[in-house]
């Protein structure tokens, strides 16, 4: 009997070790992010934050990271599959020695997070190692050795790299909650399409980045971003964070500002997206300052305490 007590505390010794990591993992990549997480609930928080750190660290395996290590193309993939068979299989047992794909684990055991979210997540992640394949000289300027997304790569990536992610957070904050099928549909096409909106923002932030150091243009089949494209993505853009506002109400009290905050950020940079010129662009990456974010999360709170009261 001792034994067995003692088991079950050293495995929530080291849950709780691994759920410090995957916060370590959110401090250090997003301060924005991490503090968008205190926003949220107390249940929810320690779950988001386990999600967004294998998110992370996958992307950061894509990026450049593994690359930099000595890591050749195959090598890398090598890595990512084996990545995404850990988290497979710890999500059926329990357990990983991987601290970081155990707390993913654990959330995803307890919010029901399965293969068809996973799955989609990872194979996203396959296609920033593809090799660039050259664009044809006839198409308008063609962007040579760059790896370009159509609109049906793109909207392929994005499911699996961004909506798929706004699904699992969409199960964490439902976990305890009943909503009918309608309400539910509602969610989870707001969940995809802030997902989706977070992406395009960050496509549009990272243009030099993505160009100049991983090859790839996330944005166009081959085509320069011009002005106008980049309008047309901001356009876009609106639709989905407008979607996604849309179903705010339908959220769990105290998962509501959390999730309206990042949202309310997201579209301060697109509008800042607008005003800034595409060649600009090319240069710097834009943000928001952080007495704006203050003021967005203030504005959060009184929106969500207003729509409460009525």
């Amino acid at each position: 009997m001792n034994q067995k007590n003692e088991h079950f505390s050293s495995l929530r010794q080291y849950g709780d070790a691994s759920e410090q990591a995957a916060g370590r993992i959110i401090r250090v990549y997003s301060t924005s992010f991490g503090a968008a997480t205190q926003l949220l609930g107390p249940r929810h928080r320690t779950h988001v934050k386990n999600i967004y750190a294998l998110v992370r660290i996958a992307d950061e395996l894509v990026d450049g990271v593994a690359a930099e290590a000595g890591l050749t193309p195959e090598q890398q993939l090598q890595r990512l599959d084996s990545l995404e068979s850990e988290t497979l299989a710890a999500v059926q047992c329990g357990y990983s020695s991987n601290p970081i794909v155990h707390a993913f684990a654990a959330s995803a055991r307890l919010t029901r997070i399965d293969s068809s979210l996973i799955v989609p997540f990872f194979t996203s992640m396959r296609m920033d190692l593809e090799t660039p394949v050259a664009q044809d000289e006839s198409s308008p300027s063609p962007l040579q050795g760059i790896a370009c997304f159509d609109e049906a790569r793109h909207d392929n990536y994005v499911y699996g790299s961004a909506e798929v992610v706004g699904l699992m957070c969409l199960r964490v904050f439902l976990r305890d909650e009943a909503r009918s099928e309608t309400e539910l549909k509602l969610l989870e096409q707001g969940a995809r399409d802030l997902g989706a909106a977070f992406q395009n923002v960050n496509f549009l932030r990272d243009l030099a980045d993505d160009t100049d150091r991983l090859a790839r243009n996330y944005l166009s089949d081959g085509r320069v971003i011009t002005e106008q494209l980049k309008l047309h993505w901001v356009n876009t853009i609106r639709e989905q964070l407008e979607t996604a506002h849309q179903s705010l109400p339908l959220l769990p009290p105290d998962a509501r500002v959390g999730v309206d905050c990042a949202r309310r950020l997201f579209a301060r940079l697109t509008d800042k997206l607008e005003h800034t010129p595409i060649e600009e662009l090319r240069k710097r990456r834009i943000r928001v300052s952080n007495p704006k974010k203050a003021l967005l999360f203030v504005q959060s709170l009184a929106a969500t305490r207003k729509a409460r009261a009525t």
